[in-house]
């Protein structure tokens, strides 16, 4: 691999999951061929110094803007350049092929032999609006390879390309830690801790935004409970619509049977997916197409520890499941149909354990056969 420069807004200690993504990717690769150069996670002393913390337990080198976010400004352009030169590096990986990638020709007239742009959900939305998919356009072009993360973004960011760009894009999904996310994660232990007992328990563990459908959850409710009294919905996360959630939960009639933790270390969520019975987490698609789920990483992270997922129909998430093998797919529309379909999945794996047991299991072999993090990581290498 030639040594490398990482230019990503996406990195922690700001939390997300396009930035554990990266910070995964960038742990597995040479740390002596690597350097990082990403925004501030937030202004204050208190964002300073988490940011710092962070960046000093890093076995590579990471230099921050002064920014909280980079754009391909001149300044931010300037800037990159005279890190790849600094550091004698070769190659470059936008963290984000939108917009940063529009720095590529500049990096690439510094010097930079390879220039590999990885796409997410967001740019799938760029690629529907005249405008910005001109510029993404720019970026096939100016880049050695758009990477995707499955089929639903692969074909929309393609259209927008020029065929010889399109052809050059390459499969770079995110991956899961096998060895963190697995069966005995501890979930007895947060079940205890919630009072939960042995009750039935339906986990979504996700930021909590209109995009994710834990409101669909809540509304299956009451459809749930009439089947299995005692089953309980664990929504795990922190995010702006926690209050509307909650006060759905109240308004539906539900909230006794709702507990919701808020956000919750990363240590600790392998052990709140392993509280769960079932997995689920109806994800819609909004704001006419610009609002999709890019893949769903938790629909992973849940088959690793051995459950059962159900997953809405938006953007790429039905990339992380294997219909009728590893869970079920079910429709994000309107609120009342995605709601009456979530609450048929959840009650028939809910009431039937050698199901959720054989999903389970298949799901673990899945994500060890084809979602290793050191799997996804040698391609990477390979790309730079």
């Amino acid at each position: 691999m030639h040594k490398t420069l990482i230019v990503t807004n996406d990195f922690p200690p700001r939390p997300g999951g396009i930035q554990a993504f990266l910070h995964n990717m960038a742990l597995r690769l040479d740390p002596e061929r690597l350097v990082v150069y990403a925004s501030t996670w937030k202004r204050g002393r208190e964002g300073a110094e988490a940011t710092a913390a962070f960046d000093a337990e890093q076995p590579f080198t990471v230099v921050r803007d002064r920014t909280t976010m980079l754009l391909p400004t001149p300044r931010v352009t300037r800037r990159a350049t005279r890190l790849l030169r600094e550091h004698g590096c070769e190659s470059v990986w936008f963290g984000a092929a939108a917009p940063l990638g529009l720095m590529a020709p500049a990096l690439r007239a510094a010097g930079a032999r390879r220039l590999v742009a990885t796409a997410h959900g967001h740019e799938a939305g760029w690629a529907q609006l005249p405008a910005s998919r001109q510029l993404l356009r720019r970026i096939g072009e100016g880049t050695d390879t758009i990477t995707y993360l499955g089929e639903y973004t692969r074909s929309r960011i393609a259209a927008a390309l020029t065929p010889e760009a399109a052809a050059r894009m390459v499969q770079l999904p995110p991956g899961v830690d096998e060895k963190t996310f697995h069966p005995g994660s501890g979930g007895q232990a947060i079940r205890e801790r919630l009072g939960l007992a042995d009750r039935p328990v339906v986990v979504c563990v996700s930021r909590l935004v209109p995009r994710k459908g834990q409101d669909t959850l809540i509304l299956a409710l009451p459809a749930i409970l009439a089947r299995v009294p005692d089953a309980v919905l664990l929504i795990v996360g922190g995010g702006p619509y926690e209050g509307a959630l909650r006060k759905l939960a109240a308004d539906t009639g539900v909230a006794d049977s709702v507990r919701f933790t808020g956000a919750v270390p990363w240590s600790e969520l392998p052990a709140h997916y392993g509280a769960g019975d079932v997995f689920a987490m109806p994800c819609r698609t909004r704001r006419g197409g610009l609002d999709v789920e890019g893949l769903g990483i938790v629909y992973l992270e849940a088959s690793a520890t051995g459950l059962p997922v159900i997953a809405g129909d938006s953007g790429g998430a039905p990339d992380a499941v294997l219909e009728g093998e590893t869970g079920w797919v079910v429709r994000g529309g309107p609120r009342g149909v995605a709601s009456a379909e979530t609450a048929e999945r959840v009650v028939a794996l809910l009431g039937d354990a050698g199901l959720r047991r054989r999903m389970g299991e298949r799901g673990r072999d899945w994500v060890e056969e084809r979602w290793r993090w050191d799997l996804l990581a040698s391609r990477l290498r390979s790309l730079l």
